[in-house]
Order: C-alpha cells, then sequence, then structure tokens
C-alpha cells in the first residue's frame, strides 16, 4: 500500500489537490498548507482509485450496514464505495428540510444499523462529530471513520474522545515526505510546515456553539437567560412539572375543551386552542379555562396563526367577540407580514399588564409547506429584536438562542401522516430535532383512553429530553 500512497501523493500535487501560501482553513485557523480534494471530481480515475484504497481502512467489514460521506467533498468517494463494494449509504444534510418528509437523513436504515463515516480531510474533526451526532439521533451505530487526510492539529483526539476509531491513508507530515522524497516540495517546505503543526491546534468549535448549545442546557440554566419574560417562566414550569407537554385541544365544543383540560391540567404545560372554531363559544368558558389553568399550573395558547398587516393583526388580537389578548398567555403568528406583525401584536398589548409570549410559525409539519430556507433564515432574525417572541413553530433546530423555545407540532408514537397532509413524528424524533415544547392533539383527543395517553406522551417525551442534555 505504501507504494500506492507514494504514487497518488504525487498525483495529488499534480492536479493542485496540494496548494502551499497563506490560507485559512474551514475552523479559522491560518496555514502555509491546503489540501483541496474537491478537484478529485474532475480526475474520475483517482477518485476511484482513492476511494478503493480509503475503504481497504476498513474494521470488520462483514459488519458494516451504512456509509455515510461527510458533506460534501466526501459524498462522490462514500458513493463510488456504496457502488462498488454493495454497501448500502446514507447521505445526512447540512440542515434539515423545511419541507416535505423534513429529513436531516437520507436513505433506507434501521435503528441499530452500524455505519461507518468517510471524510476527506479532518482539522478540527467538528464535522465528523456532528455528522456522528445526527447519525445516532436516528438510531445509527458509529465507531469508525475513515479519512484521506489527518492535518494533525488535533481532530484525531477529538474524534477518538467520542468513541469513534480514526484510520487515515495520510498524515500531513506522512504526504509531505512523500512529496519531498519525490522531489515536488523543498525540505524548507516541510520542516515550515512542522513547525506550523506543532504551533497549532484546532479545538471543536461548532459542536459546542450557537443551536448544538441550545440542546445541551437544561430549562432552568436556560430560563435565565430567556429575554422573554414569559419564555422564562414557561422553561421553569416545564421543568418544574416535570412536562414539555402541549395538548392541542382542536375541538368545537366547549364542555369538552373543560372535561380534557381537567383531566390533561396536571400533566401538561401548555393548553393550545382554536377558540374560532368552538360552536357553543361564550365568554365564561373563558372564565372557566383560565380557572382550571391557574388551578392546574399550565398556560393557555390561542393558536390563531396572526398572519395580516400590523393594524388588522392588532385588532383581531385585541377587539371581537373573542378578545384574546385578555386571555391568551401564548399566540402564534406568521411572520410573512414582516417586522408590522410584531409591532401590531404589541400595540393591542398596550392595556394588558400581564406577560405575553408570541410563537413565530417558521416552520409547517405539513407536505408541501412553502417555508423554505430563505424565509425560515428571516423569521429566525425578526425574533431577535423582540422580548414578546417566546420561540418558533419549527420542526428542526433552526436557532441558536437558548432563552427561545421550539415548539414542534405533529408528535404521534409512531410515524404516520393523515389524508390531507399532515405529517407526524415519533416523541423521540421530534425532541432529537430540538422540540423543547412539543404539540399532541390528535393522539390524545382521539384516544379511548385519554389518561393513559396524556400519560404515555408526557413520560416519553420528558425521557427524550432528559436523554437529550445528557447525551
Amino acid at each position: 500500500m505504501e507504494k500506492q500512497l507514494k504514487e497518488l501523493a504525487i498525483r495529488l500535487y499534480e492536479i493542485d489537490a496540494v496548494k502551499f501560501g497563506d490560507f485559512i482553513t474551514k475552523v479559522g485557523l491560518k496555514t502555509p498548507v491546503y489540501v483541496d480534494l474537491r478537484v478529485l471530481i474532475s480526475y474520475p480515475k483517482i477518485l476511484k482509485q482513492i476511494s478503493n484504497i480509503l475503504w481497504g481502512l476498513t474494521a470488520d467489514v462483514d459488519n458494516v450496514n451504512q456509509i455515510c460521506g461527510v458533506p460534501y467533498t466526501a459524498l462522490p468517494i462514500a458513493s463510488i464505495i456504496s457502488a462498488e463494494w454493495d454497501i448500502p449509504m446514507v447521505i445526512r444534510r447540512k440542515e434539515a428540510k423545511a419541507y416535505g418528509t423534513k429529513k436531516m437523513i437520507e436513505g433506507n436504515f434501521k435503528h441499530g444499523d452500524t455505519c461507518v463515516i468517510i471524510e476527506d480531510v479532518v482539522t478540527s474533526g467538528s464535522s465528523i462529530l456532528e455528522t456522528v451526532r445526527d447519525l445516532k439521533n436516528e438510531g445509527l451505530q458509529i465507531t469508525q471513520t475513515l479519512v484521506i487526510l489527518d492535518r494533525q492539529q488535533g481532530g484525531r483526539k477529538n474524534i477518538e474522545k467520542s468513541g469513534i476509531k480514526m484510520q487515515s491513508l495520510y498524515t500531513l507530515t506522512q504526504l509531505l515526505e512523500y512529496l519531498l522524497e519525490a522531489n515536488k516540495i523543498t525540505s524548507e517546505t516541510l520542516k515550515e510546515v512542522t513547525h506550523y503543526l506543532a504551533q497549532h491546534s484546532a479545538p471543536v468549535k461548532t459542536l459546542e456553539d450557537g443551536s448544538s448549545r441550545r440542546l445541551k442546557l437544561d430549562f432552568t440554566e436556560r430560563s435565565k437567560i430567556a429575554t422573554s419574560p414569559l419564555a422564562s417562566k414557561l422553561l421553569k414550569l416545564m421543568d418544574q412539572k416535570g412536562t414539555t407537554l402541549c395538548l392541542a385541544a382542536d375541538l368545537t365544543s366547549a364542555n369538552e375543551i373543560l372535561e380534557l383540560s381537567e383531566l390533561a391540567g396536571p400533566h401538561i404545560a401548555v393548553l393550545k386552542i382554536h377558540v374560532d372554531i368552538i360552536e357553543d363559544f361564550d365568554l365564561s368558558f373563558i372564565q372557566k379555562l383560565k380557572q382550571l389553568s391557574s388551578k392546574h399550573k399550565f398556560y393557555l395558547m390561542e393558536d390563531r396563526k396572526f398572519g395580516d398587516i400590523g393594524n388588522t393583526a392588532s385588532l383581531q388580537y385585541e377587539k371581537g367577540i373573542y378578545k384574546i389578548a385578555e386571555w391568551a398567555d401564548f399566540i402564534t403568528a406568521h411572520p410573512v407580514p414582516g417586522p408590522s406583525i410584531l409591532d401590531g401584536l404589541k400595540y393591542a398589548l398596550r392595556n394588558v399588564s400581564d406577560d405575553r409570549g408570541i410563537f413565530l410559525v417558521t416552520q409547517m409539519s405539513s407536505n408541501g409547506a412553502l417555508t423554505t430556507e430563505t424565509y425560515v433564515k428571516a423569521s429566525v432574525t425578526l425574533s431577535q429584536d423582540s422580548n414578546l417572541v417566546v420561540g418558533h413553530v419549527c420542526q428542526s433546530n433552526i436557532f441558536s438562542d437558548p432563552g427561545l423555545i421550539q415548539l414542534t407540532p405533529g408528535v404521534k408514537l409512531t410515524q404516520t401522516s393523515d389524508n390531507l397532509g399532515q405529517q407526524y413524528n415519533t416523541p423521540e424524533v421530534v425532541v432529537n430535532a430540538g422540540a423543547d415544547l412539543v404539540v399532541v392533539g390528535r393522539g390524545i383527543t382521539e384516544s379511548p383512553d385519554k389518561l393513559s395517553s396524556i400519560l404515555n406522551y408526557k413520560n416519553q417525551l420528558w425521557a427524550a429530553y432528559k436523554n437529550r442534555i445528557s447525551s
């Protein structure tokens, strides 16, 4: 193999995959040498050769069920290995889709499958560790990763510290030694790079910052960070009651909602209703509902999904027969009108002294939803400018602020869909995808034993949350 590796090193140099000068690595470090293996897609023979040599490093081939290439450079390498060796392949997205199935991992796999990760270059190891996290969230087991080049800047240590065995075709110094032997570089170049490696390590950053950090903090810690007073209170309540359950009482009878609230009250954090579908609505219903929320310590949410211009949204919130601003702790709103929607809703609260909160409908769980990536980013940006916003209605981990709350609908104990485009995921799946407060509706309201279903959802969701912050 050494002869092959020497020949391959020369070919990589000749196709300009190894560059010398002043560069910045992905993790922000300056470097005098840069290995860019993206050029391999223009050289199919070399790509195939390096893929086959790399796969030769695999330990226990017979027990490999899946392979996964870290996007993007390693994807064609993994594809060749998959085709040549008849090993199924999965693809890990850099971010979950905002439409369709909204999957983070694409491919046909089952819980417990063993997966080998393929990567081109390792510096800090962050990309591999992020991939490991997302694959494990889907039930896959990862024990090894195959890498073309180890830059010797701490990545191997970070990866193996996480229990993953790393095999590489080259270390950076080995690659340069082969090039020196072939008279492609000078001894001064090798000396400069060796000195650089001794001085510069690359700590893992991406797993500890941003949205990943939010998932590791418990609700009590996050309640101290929240800028919204009501978000802080809700996080504390969920921790105190040991529940992340938001019950969607999408019923048309006031008495049925009250009966269900009495039953579920001790076990839920939020009761969500659609007040405009209640056929026998009157203000006494609201009074009774508020009494139950006080008695059992849960919050009320009106899922109105305000989405008009500021002035109209303000009137819808404050006026009319429902007078939502007077009693709903939380409401939902579409960010499509832009900042004016928040301005209008805030104006409607000018005479309300109680804390109120808004969940922005940033993603939807229906098939074919139009909440695309650009829309999602704009909504997240909008939430940064108002302490009325308590969080986002979304399907995946799209924001980094630990003080905001991810509200995720579309949950059942088994993955299903209805005939109107609604898609359902399991409690474990949605919690691992970032859900803090989880909406369950028909899984409870249509159950013949509602209390048993309430407790089942509550316990499974709470166990998933505890596992998330401890993993």
